[in-house]
């Protein structure tokens, strides 16, 4: 920062002769930009210097981190149901066209501000604060969905349990199903085995009448769920060098299970119908706005787009890291992967509605019901169906984790970017601690036998319209009030190298962040909250109650109101009339930049110098 007068800095003792107090020699590291004066050091005494950020170890780390934070369950379990609800085939051009115009333009936009400004999603906006109410709201939703989301890593863990036993225990072949799996006419009928398993001995919604009576906790789901809060904490213990040490697992492993699904899938009896359903194309689904909305949410939220994790990842990144490279492997390897999961599920349920005699449609489902039911129903009609169930729990488990991963990194990240000292090792285990078993308890909500409707609630309206205004807004904030071109100007900074082509292509970007983004974001908003109110919440046949929806809109809103309070803030430390308070929240503050990141190291020498006015009148004539 400025300043007037003399600059002294403490160094080693003065001798008795002429006095030689000392200077600070800054040996930057990266591009330097102009910036203001650093302020001298600090006096003896004083507290010590916080830890330095964290980096990551490799370029392959960050990539795989990336990778399996936005591939998750929503690709299994999500995309081809929609898929085929949408009309097959034809559902991928609407799909690609939103991965081109929303999709990639939000990706490099949340990388390439996390990775310019290495720091997490409140401290980022320094370069507009007037939006830092954004970083909050990205921290509020990534808070809700840790909390349910390591429900579903516990159901994959009781499950998976379960997977150990031969037969296996939904199956029709388990002795507590025999009766329940013969109709009138003594035919084996296998869907109320694997449904019944699920209601019944999993998450015991039979005994629970709705929202309002959510009944005892099950204890059994309540251990699941803390060994899957122990995991997390054990992996993020050490920060981004554990985790990145554990993604080289649980983010290459799943692939590897995926492609033995397939294998197995393409041999059985059935398959070819069941791929021939999920891919079927019906060409007049593409005048339906809802396939557009669909494949626009399905992009939004597989890509993992405004939750804050991908902005945190990419804070440790290297100041120089091709970011443009890294966008385009990530989304498209995540996007592609949602299509051949598709092969993996349609198989086997196509093998399924074979054996039961019944159109693929009818065993065709999303979310839990399909992971949980309708899959694991039919990996029990497999030849060796323990060691298939297995490998699918498994690869559950793994993509679960890493989603989980990227979310608490998130928290994580912007508590330590606003309070530095907690990244001393002690205390960041502490934290973790505290927001590990904060969320556990909170989760023990959603393990209780009415826990399926609050889990549904959560999921819901923790993720739907709250996390497009926010995203439409960070899209906004930097286009408009940042402003553009200075953002292609920092990204062009960091990879340093340009070929021809990525000046065409951030042309092109430039034009989506600008206009087409904002646009189909606003699309996507309307659709949604249209839906939202002609469309009432249900789970199976119970249609929530008006109080029920009412409270899953104040937890949208909950996110939203952050980002008017952040502005509100930030106006109100600024002087002057509205008018000139708005102009300097909307300029960046002067530690924003790689320089104010952390890149210089400073080196005490026993010499010293004297600066006076005239030495900050102007600035320097040359770069140094």
């Amino acid at each position: 920062m400025p300043h007037t007068g003399h600059l002294h800095a403490t160094g080693l003792p003065a001798p008795s002769s002429p006095m030689e107090p000392t200077v600070n020699i800054f040996h930057t590291q990266g591009p330097i930009t102009p910036q203001p004066w650093a302020e001298p050091p600090a006096p003896v005494g004083s507290p010590a210097p916080s830890p330095p950020r964290d980096t990551w170890a490799g370029q392959h780390t960050f990539l795989l981190s990336c990778l399996g934070y936005c591939v998750g369950l929503g690709n299994v379990w999500r995309f081809p149901y929609l898929c085929y609800r949408n009309g097959g085939g034809v559902f991928l051009i609407p799909y690609f066209l939103m991965l081109l115009l929303v999709g990639l333009p939000l990706f490099l936009m949340e990388l390439s501000l996390g990775q310019y400004g290495a720091a997490g999603p409140i401290t980022v906006w320094k370069c507009c604060p007037i939006m830092q109410g954004v970083g909050v709201a990205m921290l509020v939703v990534s808070s809700l969905v840790s909390i349910y989301y390591n429900v579903i890593i516990a159901w994959a863990f009781y499950y998976l349990g379960s997977s150990f036993h031969s037969p296996l225990p939904w199956s029709c072949d388990a002795p507590r199903n025999a009766e329940l799996c013969q109709n009138t006419s003594g035919s084996a009928t296998h869907a109320s085995a694997s449904e019944a398993f699920w209601n019944e001995q999993v998450l015991g919604v039979t005994h629970s009448s709705g929202l309002g009576d959510p009944g005892p906790v099950q204890w059994v789901l309540a251990l699941c769920l803390l060994a899957a809060w122990i995991v997390v904490f054990l992996c993020m213990l050490g920060g981004i060098h554990s985790a990145g040490k554990v993604v080289y697992i649980t983010a290459t492993f799943p692939y590897l299970i995926l492609l033995v699904l397939i294998i197995r899938g393409a041999t059985l009896p059935g398959s070819l119908d069941g791929v021939r359903f999920y891919l079927s194309s019906d060409w007049s689904k593409l005048l339906s706005a809802q396939v557009w909305s669909d494949a626009a949410s399905q992009i939004f939220y597989s890509l993992g787009i405004g939750f804050g994790g991908l902005l945190s990842m990419a804070s440790y990144n290297k100041f120089d890291n091709n970011v443009v490279r890294d966008t385009l492997v990530i989304a498209i390897g995540n996007c592609c992967t949602s299509f051949f999961a598709g092969f993996a599920i349609f198989s086997v349920l196509g093998h399924m509605a074979l054996k039961k005699d019944i159109p693929v449609g009818s065993v065709a489902d999303s979310g839990p019901g399909l992971a949980f039911v309708a899959y694991p129903e039919a990996l029990s009609l497999l030849p060796g169906s323990p060691f298939w169930s297995v490998l699918f729990f498994l690869m559950l488990f793994m993509l679960g984790v890493d989603t989980l991963f990227g979310n608490v990194e998130a928290i994580t990240t912007a508590i330590m970017d606003e309070f530095p000292a907690l990244r001393e090792r002690g205390r960041k285990m502490i934290l973790l601690g505290v927001l590990c078993s904060s969320f556990y308890l909170l989760g023990l909500l959603l393990v209780t036998q009415g826990g399926i409707f609050w889990f549904t609630l959560i999921d819901t309206y923790s993720t739907g319209f709250g996390l497009i205004i926010i995203t439409l807004l960070m899209c906004v904030g930097i286009a408009c009030c940042y402003g553009i071109e200075r953002f292609c100007r920092d990204i062009v900074t960091m990879i340093c190298r340009c070929p021809p082509w990525y000046s065409r292509l951030l042309g092109c970007f430039k034009v989506c962040w600008v206009f087409l983004t904002p646009c189909l974001l606003l699309f996507t908003l309307i659709y949604t909250f249209l839906e939202m109110y002609s469309v009432p919440l249900c789970y199976g046949t119970y249609e929530f109650p008006a109080w029920g929806t009412s409270l899953g809109v104040c937890m949208g809103v909950l996110s939203c109101v952050q980002i008017p309070i952040g502005a509100i803030v930030a106006l109100c430390h600024q002087t002057g009339t509205l008018s000139d308070r708005l102009q300097k929240a909307m300029q960046p503050l002067r530690s924003w930049g790689p320089t104010a990141a952390g890149t210089e190291e400073i080196i005490e020498v026993p010499f010293s110098i004297t600066l006076s006015d005239s030495d900050f009148s102007a600035p320097p004539h040359s770069e140094s």
